[in-house]
């Protein structure tokens, strides 16, 4: 199947992520559906061509139509999944019998799911035995994909030959697609930097300066690269768009949630006020970690932190009393 047999699109969950995609997809010459579980709110939508309550002022492609009808998403020729990690499962069982085998499911959340320890290809694989998992994943704020703004990605299947087709199909002039068969590595990538974005975020809400983010930054990346190697991730993938470079987007400043998040942990106040999905994968992330022997400290100080047996200043000073090492 070639990029252009792709000519309609599904995008299922219309957050700000998913209507940014939408737009993404209609810039690429796709027919898109943009589906939504609140009727309310995509009548709104269609009426008004704007995202008025998660992307307001962006206006939505003329191609893109909003609709809380599935079995519209079941027709089309690709899906891409953009709903929380933690609800994909049950997003996709709400899917399933209204699809038909082979259709492309593309995951783009970043997350692992509790419970399980399933990455989301592996959840689309289990939730729709017929379809085809792929995973998008990099350095991209909606806000910026929404409005056309220059980002590159990557996306990644099992099939090296179905990932051309389907970055062929996806990418336009403001939006280039890399195309991969590591998929477990730009899901690793993806994950694990919304949990670091986190420390980040403490770091800057608790006003530890610009040397101690920088440091934060690249002992984080190395218990990436660490994670990745034990759960069978490339190292040309961690240290591509998918790993290196949605860290450095993530770790940013708060446009990012899991930042946002951080630092409003960090300065002590009561929430981010947003769902920041490094908060559900954090657990998780530390438990497959121990499972393998692998040493992620950052990644274990914010799960303690979240999780109550640790205050801020109680995980700062652990990872500072860790025993020197060579790099």
């Amino acid at each position: 199947m070639s990029g252009s047999s792709f000519r309609r699109i599904g995008v299922m969950g219309a957050g700000a992520w998913g209507t940014a995609l939408a737009n993404a997809a209609a810039r690429a010459g796709r027919e898109v559906v943009l589906w939504g579980r609140d009727a309310g709110a995509m009548a709104d939508m269609a009426a008004a061509r704007e995202n008025r309550a998660d992307l307001p002022g962006i206006a939505l492609d003329p191609v893109v139509s909003p609709v809380s009808d599935l079995n519209l998403i079941a027709d089309c020729d690709a899906v891409l999944l953009v709903v929380p990690a933690q609800a994909c499962r049950e997003a996709l069982g709400h899917l399933g019998s209204r699809m038909r085998a082979g259709m492309p499911v593309i995951s783009c959340a970043k997350g692992i799911e509790r419970g399980t320890r399933a990455f989301m290809s592996d959840v689309i694989a289990e939730a729709l035995p017929g379809a085809l998992p792929a995973v998008l994943s990099g350095p991209s704020f909606a806000s910026d994909v929404a409005a056309g703004l220059p980002t590159a990605v990557t996306l990644a299947a099992r099939d090296g030959a179905l990932a051309k087709d389907l970055a062929q199909a996806l990418g336009s002039s403001t939006l280039r697609l890399y195309h991969s068969t590591d998929v477990r590595g730009a899901e690793i990538g993806g994950a694990a930097k919304n949990v670091l974005a986190i420390a980040a975020g403490i770091v800057a809400g608790r006003k530890l300066g610009a040397s101690a983010a920088a440091a934060l930054v690249a002992r984080g990346f190395a218990e990436l690269m660490r994670f990745g190697a034990a759960y069978g991730a490339r190292p040309e993938t961690i240290t591509g768009l998918s790993g290196l470079g949605d860290l450095i987007l993530t770790t940013s400043g708060p446009q990012s949630r899991n930042f946002a998040f951080g630092r409003a942990l960090g300065a002590g106040e009561a929430g981010a006020g947003k769902l920041a999905e490094g908060a559900f994968t954090a657990s998780v992330l530390v438990e497959m970690a121990a499972a393998k022997g692998v040493d992620v400290p950052v990644s274990a100080a914010v799960d303690a932190v979240l999780a109550g047996r640790l205050g801020i200043d109680g995980a700062i000073e652990a990872l500072m009393a860790r025993p020197q090492r060579a790099e």
